[in-house]
């Protein structure tokens, strides 16, 4: 009797113990970090974000999926097609600045409510992505630079002020509301205008900028490993 008892609790515990397995195994020894943007993103900062990540001891895949000249609304188009294959790269964080390209004057210009309502879709979607230990990514939604007077066509004087009036401060308020870690990426360029001749970075501007994102990244949790 008792023999048929215990090999029934057996039977009933193995898949309990199956089920189980995976929330027991170690967490992973390196993070994933996706930078999601424009084309300050895409020909940008990455791949000093990833030098200097190394150089740290710290162990990181960095995935760049900037998009050259996209707006919001364009870059939204893109995460909706493209959503199952982004969430495959698992990543821990996700580092988004989108915004330079919506203050252009030509047909890229974007409304403020509408870069407002694509910046809120964008973070959602990015907010249904899962890490390799089943939780959702962090979200480090930063600012972005100042728009220099003498940029030429397609940006123009509106653009500039766009930047301080409408773009930041929305990006500012979508971090409050949706509890993205709130990068200021505008005051380095803001301070040191010569690291921005025109809407990129100069080399040291990407260095500085890489920095920044790191400096937030160590605030965010990422650590050596």
């Amino acid at each position: 009797m008792r023999n048929n008892t215990s090999v029934k609790l057996i039977a009933w515990s193995l898949p309990l113990i199956i089920t189980l397995l995976p929330s027991c195994s170690p967490p992973p020894t390196s993070y994933i970090i996706l930078c999601a943007g424009d084309s300050i993103t895409e020909v940008g900062y990455p791949p000093f974000l990833a030098r200097i990540i190394k150089e740290e001891g710290i162990r990181a895949r960095v995935v760049n999926k900037g998009k050259s000249g996209f707006n919001t609304k364009e870059y939204l188009d893109y995460l909706r097609e493209n959503k199952a294959e982004l969430a495959e790269s698992q990543p821990d964080f996700i580092l988004l600045q989108l915004g330079t390209n919506d203050v252009r004057a030509d047909h890229d210009r974007t409304s403020a409510d509408d870069f407002y309502t694509h910046m809120k879709e964008i973070i959602r979607l990015f907010r249904d992505f899962k890490t390799r230990t089943g939780r959702k990514p962090r979200i480090l939604l930063a600012t972005i630079p100042p728009i220099p007077e003498t940029t030429p066509f397609p940006f123009s004087s509106e653009s500039a002020k766009r930047v301080t009036q409408e773009i930041n401060p929305l990006i500012q308020k979508t971090a409050a509301e949706d509890k993205c870690t709130l990068v200021d990426n505008f005051s380095i360029f803001f301070r040191s205008p010569h690291l921005l001749p025109d809407v990129h970075p100069t080399d040291k501007g990407y260095q500085v900028l890489a920095q920044n994102w790191l400096a937030a990244l160590k605030k965010g949790g990422i650590k050596e490993q």
